[in-house]
């Protein structure tokens, strides 16, 4: 006999509807496309349903925006503790690149809608992904001097940001390739960003 669900579990599962709704109209048709009408009708729910978990629109566009920050901070920490865990140096650091790239292929429409917002300075995502974005490059700069990149001066330290700025951007690029199926295997683009990391001689073998 299935058990019915409890009054906390049905909230729960009502707002998650509204947020699954949301986040395909997002996809789909990016912050205009999106209202409490819109998103009740998409998930299946009554509007006046919308006003118990969401103020307005506002509140709903910060609550997806917590909800990607806080699943993305998740899988990079992950991906530190894992590549520290590694053997070698060449195995953290294919780690470092791997891990991140296979929760964009997990949740491609959260990538997506953060690349947008990054830039929007008028979006309520646009805020928390911008400090996420500075929360990851500070992040990858530290594992960057841990890989013994000079990081004693200001100097150095300044450049150690540049190139983690350049490593996000390189991975985004290749991540949308990789989702518009023009690269097909994450191993490759793996491959590809050691090479920008540790120079030509360091290309494995395709995985393929």
């Amino acid at each position: 006999m299935i058990r019915p669900l409890r009054r906390e579990e049905a909230k729960e599962l009502t707002r998650r509807r509204l947020l699954n709704a949301a986040l395909k109209l997002l996809d789909e048709k990016g912050e205009a496309g999106l209202s409490a009408s819109a998103v009740s009708r998409a998930a299946g729910i009554a509007q006046s349903s919308f006003y118990v978990h969401f103020r307005d629109k506002h509140d709903l566009l910060m609550a997806l925006g917590d909800e990607a920050v806080l699943n993305m901070r998740r899988v990079l920490r992950e991906a530190r503790q894992r590549s520290r865990e590694e053997p070698t140096d060449l195995e953290r650091l294919r780690a470092t690149f791997r891990l991140p790239l296979q929760s964009i292929a997990r949740h491609p429409a959260l990538f997506r809608i953060g690349l947008r917002a990054r830039h929007n300075r008028a979006s309520p995502l646009g805020e928390v992904t911008r400090e996420f974005h500075a929360g990851y490059r500070r992040d990858l700069s530290e594992d960057l001097a841990m890989l013994g990149h000079p990081n004693s001066t200001p100097t150095d330290r300044r450049r150690v940001e540049m190139i983690a700025d350049g490593y996000i951007a390189l991975t985004e690029a290749l991540a949308e390739g990789y989702l518009a199926g023009r690269y097909p295997e994450i191993e490759e683009i793996v491959d590809v960003l050691v090479v920008f990391t540790l120079g030509p001689r360091s290309l494995l073998p395709s995985s393929s």
